[in-house]
């Protein structure tokens, strides 16, 4: 067979195997995440299939999954949001940052990957996943719960965090050192304030370029201008990913409802082939000797991250279920922590046993941060039954 045929029955297997794996993971109530990174660790080098023919067509669908990941993330937040809940919740950002990122600084280290290392898994260990918080407050009804807010508030300053980090990490991987790192900041920076300065006062003018009331010319326009902002932004050194981010925050009222509904099935595709391509750059064999520092950094960051949305629901005077679950919700982490390792993989300057460290604590949070936040009504109040009962048999209030 010629190269094309081959390349389209290597992606229309990959395609179809990435649907049922959607449909597995959905049928058990889980991110699809670890699914698609095993799939990709089995079509890569060292795995059961390795793809040949559709390399360079992968890499370029994954890098439009982190494109549109980021894009529809900031349609999730309008500009005015932004501001009130960096207002809000700064103290409990500060504290989100203290508390996470520094394992994954700690086992950097540890491990020998120096200060570059140490930003980058800082960096994997921090964010949550605003992808899989976002679908378990969905599916588990808790959009309307008194915590909400407070969860919802702390992933709009991890999202800010990353509109600094990433420009920094993108300049210091590119080589250009602290002065650059540094200049990139500075640069990201003024970019986002005169995007919530534009949002804010002239955010409709934005929405109107962009809108149309025919759905393939509104794709197109969409589509485009995600792409040229992102490589505009890239050329900048600011970052695809937070150029695309701030282009949905831009985008405001039913033009940005309207723009995730259309784009959620192409996001979903090409972030599916993000997660694949992140697998297929990942050696199986390279996991088992980083698996024990996997676990380890998801025992500890699980309940560094439950600690953080507890005090945060606490400041706000949510009672003790609502904490509980302000806490779980925010322990998975997922699309961000990828996008992270693999600016680092793509740049050719991370220790090649970093990307199997972040694949497999990738793979234990996304299962873990669901199952947690699933699991935590009824462990609190088998808790309060147990206090209850030495108290006297009255249970405990949680609320």
């Amino acid at each position: 067979m010629d190269e094309t045929t081959t390349a389209l029955i290597e992606l229309g297997a990959v395609f179809f195997i990435l649907g049922m794996l959607g449909r597995v993971a959905g049928r058990f109530g889980m991110s699809p995440i670890p699914l698609y990174l095993l799939g990709g660790l089995a079509f890569g080098s060292g795995g059961v299939v390795p793809l040949g023919t559709t390399t360079d067509f992968s890499h370029l669908a994954s890098e439009i999954g982190v494109v549109l990941l980021l894009l529809l993330l900031g349609l999730e937040y309008t500009a005015s949001e932004l501001m009130t809940g960096l207002r809000r919740s700064w103290l409990a950002g500060l504290v989100d940052v203290v508390l996470n990122a520094t394992p994954g600084v700690i086992v950097a280290l540890v491990l020998g990957w120096g200060p570059v290392g140490a930003l980058i898994l800082a960096g994997v260990t921090y964010i949550s996943s605003s992808g899989i918080v976002a679908k378990v407050l969905t599916d588990m009804g808790r959009l309307g719960n008194r915590e909400t807010p407070v969860v919802l508030s702390i992933l709009v300053l991890e999202d800010l965090a990353m509109a600094a980090y990433l420009p920094i990490l993108t300049a210091i991987l590119a080589g250009v050192g602290l002065l650059g790192g540094l200049q990139a900041l500075v640069i990201a920076m003024f970019v986002l304030a005169v995007v919530i300065i534009v949002a804010l006062r002239y955010g409709h003018f934005v929405s109107s370029i962009v809108d149309s009331a025919d759905k393939e010319v509104f794709l197109l326009k969409l589509l485009g201008a995600a792409l040229l902002v992102a490589g505009f932004a890239s050329a900048l050194q600011v970052s695809a990913a937070v150029g695309a981010f701030l282009l949905g925050i831009a985008i405001s009222g039913s033009t940005a409802n309207n723009a995730a509904k259309l784009l959620e099935p192409l996001r979903d595709l090409f972030a599916a082939m993000f997660f694949v391509v992140f697998g297929l750059n990942t050696d199986p064999a390279s996991i088992p000797p980083v698996l024990a520092y996997a676990v380890l950094l998801a025992v500890v960051t699980t309940i560094t991250k439950v600690a953080t949305g507890w005090w945060a629901a606490k400041r706000q005077g949510v009672g003790r279920m609502g904490r509980a679950r302000a806490g779980t919700a925010l322990v998975a982490r997922g699309e961000f922590s990828i996008v992270i390792a693999g600016l680092a993989v793509s740049a050719g300057a991370a220790d090649g046993n970093l990307a199997a460290l972040a694949t497999a604590y990738v793979l234990l949070m996304a299962v873990v941060g669901p199952t947690t936040a699933r699991l935590i009504e009824p462990f609190m109040r088998w808790i309060g039954g147990v206090g209850g009962a030495q108290a006297g048999g009255q249970s405990v209030p949680t609320r």
